[in-house]
């Protein structure tokens, strides 16, 4: 197997807990589309069965397991084999269960939850349904694994390279790294891949992008290191991953190393990575609890889009693309404005404005409007800016956290932004645009695979 097996595998031991056996899936699923090309169903199960107090302890996971699937992705391989699509499902998504004792098109009472409960139902083989009833697709093969075989996996074939330009930190996974470059070892790689409170990219979404860098970056490690340089190698590193994951019956070594043998000669261009589009990502349910809902009519796309082989990136229906981008959420950036027409048409945007224009002077300064700031709130201002076209800004040292306005002499134009959190953390995009600044395959600074760059932290 080549290149594209390792990430397989890989995508199947993100964040995932140990494996529950996985059960002959021998139920029929008419009324499936197969549709062109493979799909590839990969689980990690978040469960603790069988963890003694010292490996949870040296995990980080001693909270209470769920025995679900803490992670779950969805690899498309092109009919002609020139093209990767991996769709990253959200835990947390809210579904209608599929039911094994029937066909998936079959009438029935609808029995609605999180998708990440129907391995606790049902095990691989409700999981593998629940999926193909949600996207109307047909699962090929399934990959299932869990937390010690992803750390031993990552030891064995020498640490993971992460990098970051902000420091993260998350007590729940005991995440704690600095900004740069670093090769973690497999405890570090778990939690920087279980981390799900970092400041700058909270919850699930921000957690699965950043599990798909950690699988390109090892990737590019490896070809750069040889691991994968020819069959005796890259078979040798397959059988080291394929320790830590089981398949279900339709699928063995041999479908593997096809799919794999196709994907590894692809290039990262040709490898799209994205997450559902998700329309409300907070839906109480009672009962169930925080939902995630589907986009229905961008997730259809999605979907059609595998199903019809082609490629989810670039594609409108998918993922649109606003006249001006917001890059963070305007509801949570206060501003003082010392302009009313300026102040009200910011508001609409969804800004927490003040109205400070009875304040403001009587001859305006020359030229455009000036954002104050505090430093370190360069998204934030840039999300302002881009409202605000032209406009200048300056960070002072000591300012609080809301921003001033100061409006000039030039007109104001005020432009509608755009704020979809599914662009920020989970638009399509292919592998080159997940690699390290300016590392396009090459090493990464070796780093002792054997000390974690990881401290402190709660257990959880």
């Amino acid at each position: 197997m080549r290149r594209f097996t390792v990430a397989l595998t890989l995508l199947a031991t993100l964040a995932g807990g140990s494996y529950a056996g996985s059960q002959a899936m021998s139920a029929e699923r008419g009324g499936q589309v197969a549709g062109r090309g493979t799909n590839i169903l990969v689980v990690g199960i978040d469960s603790r069965a069988g963890l003694s107090a010292a490996e949870k302890r040296r995990l980080h996971v001693g909270g209470k397991g769920c025995n679900c699937t803490d992670v779950m992705m969805l690899v498309h391989l092109s009919e002609d084999q020139r093209r990767a699509s991996i769709v990253s499902i959200p835990r947390d998504s809210y579904v209608q269960y599929a039911d094994l004792t029937a066909p998936p098109a079959a009438p029935g009472p609808a029995r609605l939850g999180k998708i990440n409960g129907a391995f606790a139902l049902g095990a691989g083989p409700l999981s593998v349904r629940t999926v193909e009833k949600a996207t109307g697709l047909r699962v090929d093969h399934y990959l299932e694994t869990g937390f010690t075989g992803f750390e031993q996996a990552v030891n064995d074939l020498g640490g993971a390279p992460v990098c970051t330009d902000k420091p993260l930190q998350d007590d729940g996974s005991g995440l704690d790294i600095a900004a740069g470059v670093h090769r973690l070892d497999g405890n570090g790689a778990l939690r920087y891949a279980r981390a799900r409170h970092v400041t700058n990219r909270p919850g699930d979404l921000g957690r699965v992008r950043r599990q798909q860098r950690l699988v390109n970056d090892l990737l590019a490690r490896l070809t750069a290191e040889g691991a994968l340089a020819n069959p005796a190698r890259a078979t040798r590193t397959a059988r080291i991953l394929l320790k830590s994951v089981r398949t279900d019956e339709r699928t063995g070594l041999l479908d593997l190393v096809r799919i794999g043998w196709a994907l590894g000669r692809l290039r990262p261009a040709d490898i799209e990575s994205a997450t559902v589009p998700i329309r409300i990502f907070d839906h109480r349910v009672p009962g169930v609890g925080s939902t995630l809902v589907w986009d229905e009519a961008r997730s259809a796309a999605l979907w059609n889009a595998l199903g019809a082989d082609r490629p989810i990136t670039g594609d409108p229906r998918i993922h649109p693309v606003p006249e001006t981008p917001a890059g963070t959420n305007p509801a949570g950036i206060a501003v003082r404005v010392d302009d009313a027409t300026v102040a009200k048409a910011l508001r609409r945007n969804g800004f927490l404005v003040t109205d400070t224009s009875p304040s403001a002077p009587a001859v305006r300064p020359e030229g455009p409007p000036v954002i104050r700031h505090a430093p370190g709130r360069e998204e934030d201002a840039a999300t302002l800016a881009a409202a605000l076209p032209g406009a200048r800004l300056v960070a002072v040292a000591g300012h609080d956290k809301s921003f001033d306005v100061a409006v000039g002499s030039r007109p104001v134009v005020v432009k509608t932004v755009t704020y979809d959190r599914n662009t920020v953390d989970g638009a399509p995009v292919t592998a080159d645009a997940l690699r390290c600044p300016g590392r396009a395959g090459s090493p990464v600074p070796a780093v002792s695979p054997v000390v974690p760059a990881v401290t402190g932290g709660r257990t959880g």
